[in-house]
């Protein structure tokens, strides 16, 4: 069987919950040894963030759903870092890591002797990544910082939702915990390139990955059109800042996303809604020009599109190259064809549980070291003999 990329790496994983979890995952699915070292008798915080809950094999409440979904391929070692013999042991560990991964507030970590200087001291090659709400520096560095409010602060909730005046108009989060997901997306991706410093030189250093610079780096579009234009960019729905025709569209039957990304795609749009007066229309011709006129134009197609069912249209759209999607509820995404051929559902077995846990591939699709799915999220403590016990040996 072909090695996976991270074959032989091995990662300490001292974060919980989400940001530093999804970043240890990631790495395990890439063939990485990740110990995830959990409070004994507590473990990390979502196992108990429920429901739903998993059922064990006696009837009982087993962990979580929202554990689940971050923690597969990982071993669990119960250990007791404020401790000195945990601390020790963690010393110990990562004398032989190649990673460590943490998200306690800065300095916390310190007075145990588990900071980056002191490890450093023992393992020059260490990759060291601490997830902090705002980073080891400057005037909030000792705050903590939770996905909410990060989203809050960062500015995603105010370019998120109705726009004002309209019914439900108000600033709104994201349905899952974006600025978690996208610190751990962030995080394992430097993480990657430090070792590959580290491999080269025999250097390890202090990677500080803060959730807020991570939200304000995902604006994308909305900073630059901040940058460019000096006017703050707004909530607006479901619409698009920079491109028209892109929302939801009525049909007689439900609604449908239409994307179109330039000028050709809308003048297929029009063919496909016997429209040609709405494509030669020099008022509309060009994305800009549709920007100006946002609100007339979508109530023209929409005056259009409501007469057809979802399936005419989708039909007419793909026919003709243009970009469109149904609005589909959790359970309707993974009785789509595309995910079914794509294997998106996991299911990983668990000797304790009623059940194989369930849990989404990873996107990452490699040609040569392909991602393996070896190890269900553990039981708490499931791996602290087998891996305490190698250090005596």
């Amino acid at each position: 069987m072909t090695a996976q990329a991270l074959a032989g790496v091995r990662v300490l994983d001292l974060s919980r919950v989400l940001a530093g979890p999804w970043a240890t995952q990631t790495l395990a699915d890439l063939g990485a040894e990740v110990i995830k070292i959990e409070r004994p008798g507590v473990g990390d915080d979502t196992r108990a963030w429920g429901p739903p809950f998993t059922t064990k094999t006696d009837g009982s409440r087993g962990d979580s759903a929202y554990f689940l979904c971050a923690n597969r391929g990982k071993k669990s070692v119960a250990l007791d870092i404020a401790s000195e013999e945990g601390a020790a042991t963690i010393r110990k560990l990562a004398e032989t890591s190649d990673v460590l991964v943490e998200n306690f507030k800065v300095g916390g970590l310190k007075k145990y002797g588990l900071d980056y200087a002191s490890l450093a001291a023992i393992n020059p090659k260490l990759v060291y990544c601490s997830i902090t709400g705002f980073g080891q520096t400057g005037p909030r560095a000792g705050q903590a910082g939770y996905d909410y409010m990060i989203q809050a602060m960062g500015g995603l909730m105010s370019v998120t939702g109705q726009p004002d005046g309209a019914p439900g108009a108000e600033p709104m989060k994201v349905g899952v915990a974006f600025v978690d997901l996208a610190t751990g997306l962030y995080a394992s991706n430097a993480i990657l390139a430090a070792l590959l410093h580290a491999r080269a030189t025999g250097q390890g250093q202090h990677v500080d990955i803060a959730l807020f610079d991570v939200q304000a780096a995902m604006l994308a579009n909305q900073a630059t059109n901040w940058f460019v234009s000096g006017k703050a960019p707004t909530r607006m729905g479901n619409a698009h800042p920079n491109l028209v025709p892109y929302q939801p569209f009525p049909t007689s039957d439900g609604m449908v996303v239409i994307a179109v990304g330039n000028d050709g795609q809308y003048r297929a749009l029009c063919g496909v809604l016997g429209a040609e007066t709405l494509a030669t229309d020099p008022r509309y011709a060009a994305n800009a020009g549709r920007i100006g006129r946002r609100a007339e134009l979508v109530a023209a197609i929409s005056a259009l599109t409501r007469d057809l069912t979802m399936t005419e249209l989708f039909a007419r759209l793909e026919a003709a190259g243009v970009p469109c999607g149904p609005v589909n509820t959790i359970d309707q995404v993974f009785e789509e064809p595309q995910a079914k051929h794509r294997g998106l559902e996991i299911d990983l077995p668990r000797d304790d549980l009623s059940r194989p846990t369930k849990t989404v591939a990873s996107p990452i699709r490699l040609s040569e070291t392909p991602v393996r799915y070896d190890r269900a999220p553990p039981v708490l403590g499931a791996d602290t003999d087998e891996v305490l016990g190698s250090l005596n040996r």
